[in-house]
């Protein structure tokens, strides 16, 4: 009796998780072959003769040792791919946080300012438009370090979205909001806490969830320029100035694994704060 009655909850537990399973498994098969044809595809074409670039077969074979020892450190420069992505999540939560809160201070400001909007908005949308590589040489030659400039280039990058997003959701509260504040004459602190941010929240995060892909594309393009610093970016550029071409194909997936890590919990923070009929 008391053996029957342990086992039920593992049986309950591998009941579960097969449910689940099951579940997902339709979701899980599209991506799963389209990613087995590309990869058979791939392969494929680096046989062809004259081919430049390694199959994914050469691409195991080649960055196996950084593929299963992702945590070493050897000092300097010479660490894994762990602490190299470490570092540049570093430097985008620094670059990322500031962007996130002057950007949404910024677009609540000119979303009810309409003559701070007519007067910044040239502007913001003349600096929006410059890439993020053509942000390194002023940030370098401004702050002088690789480090302040690194997040300088992360900051610049990624407020645009932020900020215009924001601006929008203040500029599109509905009228019958404002209407109703003026008729319960709420304070300034009550209209902004129980009105602005609840109606504006979507597209700050619409906004946010677009910032921290930009974020990650500007810390990888600052890396490569920047050199003698630890991060994916500089490791793909000493790996190609080094002819190491499988070690830079690993690093971009790595790359892509984590933009869509970042953009995932985004996603889920967004879902944990937003009310149900605004998701």
């Amino acid at each position: 009796m008391t053996t029957a009655t342990r086992r039920r909850p593992s049986s309950n537990f591998d009941n579960s998780f097969i449910s689940r399973l099951q579940k997902q498994l339709p979701d899980l098969i599209p991506p799963i072959l389209a990613i087995a044809i590309f990869l058979l595809i791939w392969q494929l074409f680096s046989w062809f003769p004259g081919a430049t670039l390694p199959g994914p077969i050469k691409v195991i074979q080649d960055t196996w040792i950084l593929i299963l020892y992702p945590f070493y450190d050897k000092g300097g420069i010479d660490k894994g791919l762990f602490w190299q992505i470490w570092a540049s999540l570093q430097r985008v939560a620094i670059g990322y946080f500031f962007a996130a809160v002057f950007g949404i201070a910024l677009g609540i400001l000119i979303g009810i300012n309409k003559t701070m909007s007519k007067a910044l908005d040239p502007l913001f949308q003349l600096l929006r438009t410059v890439p993020p590589l053509a942000w390194v040489p002023i940030s370098l030659a401004a702050l002088r370090q690789n480090e302040p400039a690194a997040l300088f280039v992360i900051f610049i990058t990624a407020i645009w979205p932020i900020l215009i997003n924001t601006a929008v959701g203040v500029k599109e509260i509905p009228q019958d909001y404002n209407n109703v504040a003026k008729v319960l004459q709420l304070s300034k602190k009550d209209y902004f806490f129980n009105i602005l941010i609840p109606a504006a929240l979507p597209y700050i995060f619409t906004g946010l969830r677009i910032a921290i892909g930009l974020a990650w594309l500007a810390i990888i393009a600052a890396e490569i320029v920047m050199s003698g610093i630890v991060g994916i970016g500089f490791f793909i550029w000493d790996a190609y100035q080094n002819n190491y071409v499988s070690e830079i194909i690993l690093a971009l997936v790595y790359i892509g694994a984590v933009g869509l890590l970042l953009d995932k919990l985004m996603g889920w923070i967004q879902s944990l704060i937003l009310p149900a009929e605004q998701k």
